[in-house]
């Protein structure tokens, strides 16, 4: 089975063919089947509420999962800006995705409060492929701290992620169907990673691959919050950072929206990188609309000054190096800095 982190980097690396305002439709596309979340995370703009939240519909959802996997689409995350587990019929949509439209692949990533072992063995019994865990706090008080939620949460998150394993083996003797578990965590400096990584050691043997992210910036929306300098764009994980510009985004992978909009960025929070509307057009014609291929054509000459992308580059410079422009981020009581 290929790692994560394998899949990872061929959807950042942004392969040739790809490199073109009117690019092949992308083997990813991430899905938002709510764009509700329980955490209110400080380096996350969800909390801010710069865009109505609600569920996508379920019509909706058959409709344009089937037509993009007949368009030739692979690789199926359901998930985007929200927690996926808020969704009643999560289990549904992997069994459909895997049983009706035959994807190859269909993945998961979950914050991990709501991933209780009821809910996640339903999910692997669906079909799903990879489950991933965003586990980003070395202890109770800094996840109450980043996440603004009740500090005694924490250890549903670590006993959540733990019982996946124990849940996942039993599916995979009973039914020979194995689920990839994993996690990411944002990698801090000085003391902060040393506790980091203790409490990654913690779950490790639990996982089968866990790997270090850089601080994003969410399109330019948290850069500065809490005292932190945040990367320009989305550079992919510490280990295969790639440029900002041009972003894998715009070329290798798909973003939908709750209510039908193809955006052009990981993280729009605020509707800016809104590429078209898959409730008037197919996911082929929005794909290649003339505002994405603006937007790419700006990316591919590295200049995206007065386009959608400008507010996520104004804090970076791309002069640096890729894994230079990636430091740790450092934290201190109250506050993170770089």
């Amino acid at each position: 089975m290929d790692t994560i982190t394998k899949r990872i980097d061929a959807i950042t690396a942004i392969p040739s063919q790809y490199l073109s305002v009117t690019p092949p439709i992308p083997r990813s596309v991430k899905i938002e089947l709510t764009a509700r979340c329980d955490f209110n995370c400080f380096f996350c703009a969800s909390g801010a509420r710069l865009r109505k939240k609600s569920d996508m519909s379920w019509e909706f959802y058959t409709r344009v999962v089937k037509e993009m996997r007949d368009s030739g689409v692979e690789e199926l995350g359901l998930f985007y800006l929200g927690e996926s587990f808020l969704c009643d019929w999560l289990a549904d949509a992997v069994r459909y995705a895997k049983q009706d439209c035959g994807y190859p692949y269909v993945f998961l990533t979950t914050n991990g409060r709501l991933a209780t072992p009821d809910r996640v063995e339903d999910v692997i019994r669906a079909g799903l492929d990879s489950l991933k865990f965003s586990f980003n706090n070395a202890d109770a008080a800094q996840f109450h701290e980043v996440t603004r939620v009740k500090a005694k949460e924490f250890s549903k998150v670590v006993d959540n992620l733990k019982a996946s394993r124990a849940v996942r083996d039993k599916v995979l003797l009973e039914t020979g169907h194995r689920c990839g578990l994993y996690a990411s965590s944002i990698r801090y400096d000085g003391e902060q990673l040393t506790r980091m990584e203790e409490a990654v050691d913690d779950v490790r043997p639990f996982l089968d691959e866990h790997y270090w992210l850089p601080l994003y910036g969410q399109a330019g929306l948290t850069a500065g919050a809490n005292g932190t300098v945040a990367i320009a764009g989305n550079q992919g994980r510490i280990g295969a950072l790639r440029p900002p510009l041009p972003c894998w985004s715009l070329f290798t992978e798909g973003h939908i929206t709750y209510d039908g909009t193809l955006s052009a960025c990981c993280f729009d929070h605020d509707g800016r990188f809104n590429m078209g509307d898959l409730t008037k057009q197919s996911f082929k014609d929005a794909w290649i609309s003339q505002p994405f291929q603006a937007l790419r054509d700006a990316n591919l000459r590295q200049d995206v000054t007065g386009t959608a992308c400008a507010q996520c580059m104004a804090y970076g410079s791309l002069k640096e190096e890729c894994d230079g422009a990636a430091k740790p981020m450092r934290y201190v009581a109250g506050a993170r800095e770089q």
